[in-house]
Order: C-alpha cells, then structure tokens, then sequence
C-alpha cells in the first residue's frame, strides 16, 4: 500500500488511518453510520468495510456494540484493525469475499447488516489506475450478491442498510425486493432543487411493510458553492462533525 495519512471524522473525535493515493472513505460512510439504528448489545456486520470507517463511526457513536468488519483486500484489512486497536472501539476485521466468509461469520447472525458496495459497474466504465481503488469503486461482485449474502446473515427481523449511487438504484431495489420487505429510501440531494446522487436503502428481513419513499436529505445550503467551506446544512453538520444520528423521515 501507498503512504498513509490519519483523517479526522466526527469533528475529529476520531482519527483513522487512509492511504494517501487509493480508496478513501468519506462522507459516505459517515452518513451509513449515522443511519444506522444500533443499540447497545447488538450485532453489526459491515461488507466491505475497508479501512473500517463506518463501523468505527457506527462504535462511536454506540457504545455496547458486537461489530465485525469483513475485507477482501489484506492491506485494507490491516488498516482496519489498526484502525479499531488504536481508537480501543470494538471492531473484529475478517479478511475474506463476502461469497465465501468463513464458518465463524457464517454461523452467527446479526441485527444489523451495513454495506457500501463498490459504485461503478466495470462494463460501463473504465479501471481505476490504483488497484485497491479499483477494488473498491468497481463492481466484481454483483449488487444482487451483496444483498444476498446480507439477508443471509441478517436475523428475522434484521436491518440491511445500504448506501449507493442513484443509478445504481433499480438493481439494488431489484435485489432488495426479492429479499426483504418495509423497504425505505432515502435519496441524498447535493443541493436544493438538484437531483439525488446518492441514496439511502433501508429495508428488514421478514418483515412486510409498504415501500416508503422519502422527501431527499439536502447535503449542502445554497444552490451552488461560492466560498470556502464545505457548505453543509446543519443536520448534515451535526452528524459529520458531532456524531448524530442520521432521523429517517417519519
């Protein structure tokens, strides 16, 4: 891996190790932390977790969680634990593909599945020049197998929580639909009056429920940028920068 950095989420309550060049986490997985409705005792496992951002967000937050983060890349991985030993919040890293986890992930079940799956199909696009970059933005395993394998781990009743592309949206309710119920989305426009680049998924396993589209989280004030700063709203800023949780609608 390249040169690492530490960056600071939450205000700079916590700092985690990213490499310099390569896949960085960001606002994304702050904002699938804060939508994450966790409770003290419960078990949380995170697909793809990478330098282990979101869950260690999740574990900030909520203190008496079981979090398990799995990673197919081994330096990411590292990152990780690295990450989770040096903030001393309870994150086990399991280097493994999520289609085949090992017997110790595989036999137990959670009550909540997070995930951040990789943004940009490679038939439409082209590579990354950094591989673990390349490994993380771009799909090798189909969305449909990510949720798969979450409501394969999920408890009856358990949460998937999802963060993806807007374009990406139809296969992901696809897949979801066929899987879950009380499905919710909640689209993250950049701007007022500026269309969803991003959504929120929220859906249970065993549940039924009507589908529930939500009015869009608008991330930033203004209708463009025209200074210095980041711009954000502030319920943006109370979960970016103070650990809040993220309020679906209704």
């Amino acid at each position: 891996m390249t040169a690492l950095r530490q960056d600071g989420f939450l205000g700079g309550r916590l700092a985690l190790w990213q490499p310099v060049a390569g896949y960085r986490a960001g606002i994304d997985a702050v904002l699938l932390a804060a939508a994450t409705p966790a409770r003290a005792g419960q078990g949380v496992l995170e697909l793809g977790c990478g330098a282990g951002v979101a869950s260690l967000c999740l574990a900030a937050r909520v203190p008496g969680l079981s979090l398990t983060g799995v990673e197919l890349q081994p330096a990411y991985a590292a990152l990780a634990g690295r990450n989770a030993a040096e903030t001393g919040l309870p994150l086990e890293v399991v280097t493994a593909d999520l289609t085949a986890l090992p017997p110790g992930v595989k036999a137990r079940s959670y009550d909540h599945v997070i995930m951040n799956p990789p943004y940009f199909r490679r038939d439409c696009g082209s590579a990354a020049p950094d591989p673990g970059r390349e490994t993380a933005m771009g799909e090798a395993t189909p969305l449909a197998d990510w949720v798969a394998v979450a409501a394969r781990r999920l408890r009856p009743g358990g949460r998937l929580i999802a963060i993806q592309r807007a374009e990406r949206l139809p296969e992901l309710l696809c897949a979801a639909a066929a899987v879950f119920g009380a499905i919710e989305l909640l689209p993250l426009a950049p701007r007022p009056g500026r269309a969803a680049k991003l959504v929120l998924l929220a859906a249970r396993k065993g549940r039924q429920g009507p589908f529930r589209l939500h009015p869009p989280l608008v991330l930033h004030e203004g209708a463009a940028h025209l200074g210095d700063g980041d711009s954000y709203t502030a319920e943006l800023t109370d979960i970016l920068r103070h650990g809040v949780a993220l309020s679906w609608p209704g």
